[in-house]
């Protein structure tokens, strides 16, 4: 492996592996089958996968993201949604163990950020895990610059949740050349 990750669109020969690293990290995400993560994709605004560029069919971590306005059922969507404001909701964002501090999750998000400003959305939302606890992805939200704009109980209250927030400003074009 070169050592370089490259993202790429989710194609439906990825969905068993994203399966798979999803389940790898329960209960941080929720346990999702194949079947699950494909209707996921079926609403997502948005599905890519990171894989290393020399092995471009091994996923080793996936985003999945929602614009506002979707046909989604999840109660932490809704909550973003209730609040009325434009937003693009990353409902999973997931790295495999054995890729976790390389960078994979920042080249994700930042794929997130062009796509939600290319969409004119300068909101990025998301939830993160209080209890049970998930403190490497509230210290990785938290480098990124998300911040916890309210708590939410879920699944009939076996798990509550941060509900997270950033604003990503628009490039300012013509401020001092390229």
């Amino acid at each position: 492996m070169s050592g370089k990750i490259v993202l790429r669109e989710l194609a439906d020969t990825d969905i068993r592996a994203v399966s798979e690293i999803n389940n790898s990290v329960v209960p941080a995400v929720p346990y999702t089958d194949e079947r699950g993560i494909a209707d996921l994709i079926q609403v997502s605004g948005l599905s890519l996968v990171a894989v290393p560029e020399d092995e471009t069919s091994r996923v080793v971590g996936f985003v999945l993201g929602v614009p506002a306005g979707a046909a989604y059922d999840s109660e932490n969507f809704r909550w973003f949604e209730q609040r009325g404001e434009p937003h693009f909701y990353v409902d999973r964002i997931v790295v495999a163990g054995g890729m976790r501090g390389r960078n994979v999750g920042v080249l994700l998000y930042d794929a997130v950020f062009e796509h939600a400003l290319a969409n004119g959305v300068e909101q990025v939302t998301c939830e993160v895990n209080i209890d049970p606890p998930n403190p490497g992805s509230l210290k990785f939200h938290g480098r990124l610059g998300f911040t916890e704009v309210g708590r939410q109980p879920t699944k009939e209250g076996t798990v509550t949740v941060a509900m997270m927030s950033r604003k990503h400003e628009p490039p300012r074009h013509g401020a001092g050349g390229d």
